[in-house]
């Protein structure tokens, strides 16, 4: 793990978005956060079924709630969380080793009052039409790993 960077997925609620994030999460090195509840199972058959031979070989680490997960958070870790309600765009922001990129639901997003608590440290990927609310999840997981990723280099 050249970075130990962390994807946080609070309550993801599609599966073949976790699913994607865990094969970036894996194809990077980096560590897959999962807080629950969760809008699917986990499961051998599920996994199969979807394609997802190389979960075994993933680390992911199960929260049962988000007090829990912050519980377990190294003293002064980095967080950032990310938004399609944020200002600052992501471009702006300096990742640092140990960074935890934390996205909420599909449905829900990162919930107000975090994002009031962490506003600043959220962080938005840019988006030139207004006509598009939000990327899909696993899109924005992708583009915020391999920016810290280029950021922090090989």
């Amino acid at each position: 793990m050249p970075h130990h960077l962390s994807i946080v997925l609070i309550e993801p609620k599609i599966p073949s978005n976790t699913g994607s994030i865990g094969r970036l999460c894996l194809a990077t090195g980096s560590i897959l956060h999962l807080v629950e509840p969760l809008g699917f199972e986990i499961n051998d058959t599920q996994l199969r079924r979807a394609g997802l031979d190389y979960w075994k070989h993933l680390r992911v680490i199960r929260h049962k709630n988000l007090d829990i997960f912050f519980g377990t958070l190294p003293e002064k870790a980095p967080l950032v969380f990310f938004s399609a309600k944020a200002q600052t765009s992501v471009f702006d922001h300096r990742f640092q080793e140990g960074s935890y990129l934390i996205f909420g639901s599909e449905t829900e997003g990162v919930a107000q009052d975090m994002l009031g608590k962490f506003r600043e440290q959220t962080y938005r990927i840019p988006q030139y039409d207004n006509r598009v609310r939000s990327l899909n999840l696993a899109n924005a997981a992708s583009i915020v790993l391999y920016e810290a990723i280029r950021q922090l280099g090989p």
